[in-house]
């Protein structure tokens, strides 16, 4: 029987990848925290219509990448293919559209059926920001400054360009879609198969074509900013001099678009250079209209996500490999002594490990393979004087340390060599 393989898409998360992962999502955790936002966790699965609604019948991923199937009841599900839908679905199912606004952080893997590439898997992770309940350019400009803080705590930030447009409101659009299927329609014989299907259901997706044909098209196609309304200019003014405020640069992208009727005024990426063609690390926008979908009111919304996987692939260097404290037996002591120091002091949050097995040379080579920061060696005499022998595997040098100083400060005994292993 040939071995088991991870299904093709999916990757296991050990060691430095581990680390990695964790630390982006807990930096995120962090940062969102300090702006106002609790965190939400969804189902991993959801009614296939949550996100068929959400992302439109005609997208690639509805129609071409979402894990759906029938469970045993005939109901279809879908396990979740991005964040935002399932978190208004929450916010409409428990009740808290009138409770508003809501600033929601959430973390979690995400599922599409796409051709996996560099930092793109087919199980893969998403962290991300809803502000819910607030129509004003300011909740705009606190999500992008949400996210630009992150990336500069994760030191990537220098790496990372803002790129803005607006999508302008329910009148802006309307006339510009208008204007781009007049455009479009003027040039059939030149737009890819692609662009012909979507030029009557959905025109906006024709300005995101990788087509080399609807590239050329598309530089002359009619710009939004022709057709802002009054208001939509004044919110479009609002969020790049909010933006400068906070001191965010940015540059005018009005290629980024988002295709479905929900979405209006902002839309935002954080694309870096470092990671080939798939350079976008952090994408947002303003939605509107998308709880008002999910049988909700109309609930004016701002969001953005980020892959956890492409973050962690910007991180300069891993996070340090946890250090422990290695407990040796010299001898055979008390076992019920040694297990009782050893539980005292996990309880006092020391990272503390012990050698099941082997002589005290074994031991000690273990204690070194683990990167151990010190060892704490126990023998019967030692018990009997209560003062241990505390060795500090980074300088070499060893300390007696009493019982009383070991229990009452084993943080500070223990965070003289590197990294503290009371972590």
């Amino acid at each position: 029987m040939s071995s088991i393989q991870p299904v093709r898409g999916t990757h296991d998360l050990i060691g430095e990848q581990q680390r990695r992962h964790a630390h982006v999502v807990s930096v995120a955790r962090h940062i969102a925290g300090l702006y106002g936002f609790d965190e939400w966790a969804t189902p991993i699965f959801e009614e296939t219509r949550v996100f068929s609604r959400s992302l439109g019948d005609t997208s690639d991923v509805v129609s071409k990448e979402m894990y759906s199937f029938n469970d045993r009841d005939g109901e279809s599900l879908t396990l979740r293919p991005e964040g935002t839908a399932a978190i208004c679905r929450a916010l409409v199912t428990n009740g808290l559209t009138q409770s508003l606004p809501q600033k929601v952080f959430y973390a979690g893997p995400m599922f599409r059926y796409e051709r996996p590439q560099k930092g793109r898997y087919r199980q893969f992770h998403q962290i991300g920001a809803e502000l819910l309940g607030a129509a004003e350019p300011l909740a705009d400009a606190e999500a992008i400054a949400l996210a630009h803080q992150l990336l500069t705590a994760l030191g990537v930030a220098d790496d990372v360009t803002l790129e803005l447009n607006t999508l302008g409101d329910t009148a802006s659009r309307d006339a510009w879609r208008a204007a781009l299927v007049a455009y479009f329609s003027g040039h059939k014989d030149k737009l890819s198969e692609d662009s012909l299907n979507r030029l009557e259901k959905n025109p906006l997706r024709i300005l995101d074509s990788k087509n080399a044909g609807d590239r050329v098209l598309v530089a002359d196609a009619p710009m939004m900013e022709e057709f802002l309304t009054p208001e939509a200019r004044a919110f479009w003014d609002g969020l790049r001099r909010t933006l400068d405020g906070f001191g965010i640069a940015y540059k005018v992208n009005p290629s980024i678009v988002r295709g479905l009727d929900y979405y209006n005024h902002t839309t935002f990426e954080f694309v870096t250079r470092r990671l080939g063609s798939q350079g976008t690390v952090l994408a947002g926008g303003r939605y509107d209209g998308l709880v008002q979908q999910m049988g909700g009111p109309e609930v004016p919304s701002i969001g953005w996500a980020a892959g956890v996987e492409r973050l962690a692939m910007l991180l300069e260097e891993a996070p340090a490999a946890p250090r422990s404290v290695v407990i040796v037996p010299v001898g055979s002591p008390d076992e019920g002594a040694v297990l009782s120091i050893l539980q005292t002091l996990r309880q006092q949050g020391v990272r503390v490990e012990i050698g099941y097995r082997g002589s005290l040379r074994k031991r000690m080579e273990r204690a070194g393979k683990q990167n151990a920061s010190h060892v704490l060696f126990l023998g019967d005499d030692e018990l009997a004087r209560g003062s241990f022998r505390v060795k500090n595997m980074e300088t070499g040098e060893e300390a007696e340390v009493s019982r009383d100083t070991l229990f009452s400060n084993a943080a500070s005994v223990f965070a003289k060599a590197g990294e503290s292993a009371a972590q």
